[in-house]
């Protein structure tokens, strides 16, 4: 009979808290968040790195044809 108590004990010990979740909850979307927010940056980089190569590739074509 102890020995079934201290099963019982030990599954109710172990199990996830409602604190314990709900803080890897907020972990999982403050990440989720902050990735989001590096590849959005990351993009729009990439994005105005190719907006200025074609302008000065237009500004050189320009240049060509009118001098």
């Amino acid at each position: 009979m102890e020995s079934i108590q201290k099963g019982a004990r030990k599954s109710s010990q172990g199990g996830r808290s409602l604190g314990r979740t709900v803080l890897a909850a907020l972990v999982l979307l403050v990440a989720a968040w902050l990735l989001l927010h590096f590849v959005v940056h990351f993009v729009v980089l990439l994005a105005s790195v190719v907006v200025v190569v074609v302008a000065i590739i237009g500004l050189v074509w320009a240049l060509r044809v009118l001098l």
